[in-house]
Order: structure tokens, then C-alpha cells, then sequence
């Protein structure tokens, strides 16, 4: 049951990243699997609504039986397996498209519900502390990196990739804007904030010392090297740690806090859905929930006896 072509898709014209490559691939794997160790199929035209939906409860429930024997898994959550199924809609649809099938086995099948979960964020004052911290410190290059890491994140609302990504002709100091490479090659300009491009400045001078023009890569390690992903989580985690007990401690919540910030603030919902780098509003709106300064506010202001 091949994927190739369908992988080559999302790579070439989708233009996702390798890391939703994988993602899809992983999930079609496992479908690939159940479909021919339990359901004994071994064509995607064979493929029914009825065996995407065994598939979706043996990984709700925990376990299939194939050839007589019960295969145990670890129960998923409702969360995993949406995303499991929406990579198969996804796989099918393109299979329409191509001329493969003429119906998608997925449409009829209905997903698990999932409680919506608010962002978590560091609250103003949280980060505040943290980064006079850092900035006490920053003599030892470690921690003046770190501190840029953070204000970076915080200040712009950048992903962990594109913190990665970044380089230094994206960052016009004179202009007053970072060129942010984001999701699907696709580009926006955020601004930066003055005290963000002074910490800059001063950074570069530190930083193009160990580089010694080896690569133009913004975020180095002690050695000089590229900044990759587990190195910037790695980082934040234990920077977030100073300040907050919460389980996720991820370059995430930065991004979740930037967004906090900026609504607590009166900016528009809008707006901030262009500095995320989000394309709809949906994905943006999650954060009006958090927004409990905001509604605090308007209640001080409105209500008769406050």
C-alpha cells in the first residue's frame, strides 16, 4: 500500500515541513499495518468507513486482533486520534483528486470529541522577572544567548523552527523588522520592540566573534554552531523552570504568552493573527480565553457597583 507519492505531495506542492512529512507518515504507517495484519487488505481501493472505524476504536480502546491474536497498544488520547484520522482524510482526499478512489472512506466516520484546552502562558510580571535575571548575568555568553532566545521568542511570537530558522539578513535593525520564515515557506514581517533590538546589537557583537562568518545562523551554541530545535527547547525548558511550575515549559508557552500579552493589552484579534503567522482566525481566537485582565478591565470600568 504505497504512500510515496502522497509524502512527495505534501513536500513538493503542500509545502510542509518535514516534520508534518513525518507526522503524516507515521500515521498512514500504522493505518498501512492495520489494514494488513488485521484487516487482511493490502489495496487502498479495498479500504471501507467500516475499517477506519475498527482502526479508530482498537486505538481508542487500546488493542486489535490480528490473525487471531490481540495486539495491545496503549490506549490514545481523543486528541492523537483526531489527528490520526484527519491524516487519512487528508491521504484519501488526495486520492480523489488523483483518480485512485472515487469516495473517501473517512467522510462518515465520526471523530472523538475533545475538551478544548487554554493555551498556558507566563504572565507579564513572570517574564519580567526572568529576563533581568538573565540580564544580570549576561557576561557568561550562555546566558546573554539565552537571554536573546527568550526575548526573541517573547517579543515576536516566533515558533521554535523559525527561532531556528532565523538568520541574520532576516533581522533589518535600521527598519525596525525581523523577515520571520514561517509554516509552508510562508513569510511575514514582525516588528522589533527597541529594547529587543539594543539586546540585539549587543548580542551580534558577541556572537559574530565565535561564528567568524562560518554561517550567517542568528541562534549559535557555546562552540558556534547552529542552533537546532531540542537545543532551543532544551534552553527555554530550563529558563522556565526559574519561574513557573507548570508541566509544559515548552518555547511554546512564549509564543502562547506573547499573544496573552498583546490581548491583554487591547490589541486586536486580527492583528495578532498576523504576527502569529496564523491563517484564520480560528486558530488565534483560542486565546480570547485567556484574556481574563482584559474582561476584568471592561468589568471595573462598566459595571455600576465596581
Amino acid at each position: 500500500m504505497e504512500i510515496d507519492s502522497f509524502l512527495q505531495y505534501l513536500t513538493c506542492v503542500k509545502r510542509y515541513s518535514p516534520h508534518t512529512v513525518t507526522a503524516y507518515e507515521e500515521d498512514l504507517n500504522q493505518f498501512v499495518e492495520f489494514c494488513e495484519k488485521v484487516e487482511l487488505v493490502c489495496d487502498w481501493k479495498e479500504v471501507t468507513s467500516g475499517m477506519v472505524r475498527r482502526f479508530e476504536s482498537g486505538l481508542m480502546s487500546g488493542g486489535f486482533v490480528a490473525g487471531g491474536q490481540e495486539r495491545k497498544l496503549k490506549p490514545m488520547s481523543a486528541r492523537s486520534v483526531r489527528r490520526k484520522l484527519s491524516s487519512l482524510r487528508a491521504f484519501f482526499r488526495y486520492q480523489m483528486h488523483e483518480g485512485i478512489r472515487t469516495e473517501n472512506p473517512t467522510e462518515s466516520v465520526v471523530v472523538p470529541k475533545i475538551g478544548k484546552k487554554l493555551p498556558v502562558f507566563v504572565p507579564d510580571y513572570k517574564m519580567s522577572e526572568l529576563l533581568d535575571k538573565k540580564r544580570a548575568a549576561r557576561d557568561d555568553f550562555s546566558v546573554f544567548r539565552d537571554l536573546m532566545i527568550l526575548m526573541m521568542a517573547y517579543c515576536t511570537g516566533m515558533r521554535r523552527s523559525e527561532l531556528v530558522g532565523l538568520k541574520l539578513a532576516d533581522i533589518d535593525l535600521s527598519g525596525g523588522v525581523i523577515l520571520v520564515n514561517g509554516k509552508g515557506d510562508k513569510q511575514r514581517l514582525v516588528p522589533i520592540l527597541e529594547e529587543l533590538s539594543e539586546e540585539i546589537r549587543e548580542y551580534l557583537e558577541v556572537r559574530n566573534g565565535k561564528v567568524d562568518g562560518r554561517h550567517s545562523f542568528f541562534f549559535i551554541t557555546d562552540v558556534g554552531a547552529p542552533a537546532n530545535e531540542k537545543f532551543i527547547y532544551r534552553h527555554v525548558k530550563k529558563c522556565l523552570e526559574e519561574v513557573t511550575s507548570s508541566a509544559k515549559r515548552s518555547p511554546h508557552i512564549l509564543r502562547h504568552s506573547f499573544a496573552t500579552a498583546l490581548l491583554n493589552n487591547g490589541a486586536c484579534i486580527e492583528a495578532i493573527r498576523k504576527l502569529l503567522g496564523h491563517s484564520g482566525l480560528s486558530a488565534t481566537q483560542i486565546y480570547t480565553h485567556n484574556s481574563f485582565e482584559s474582561l476584568k478591565r471592561v468589568y471595573n470600568q462598566a459595571h455600576p457597583r465596581a
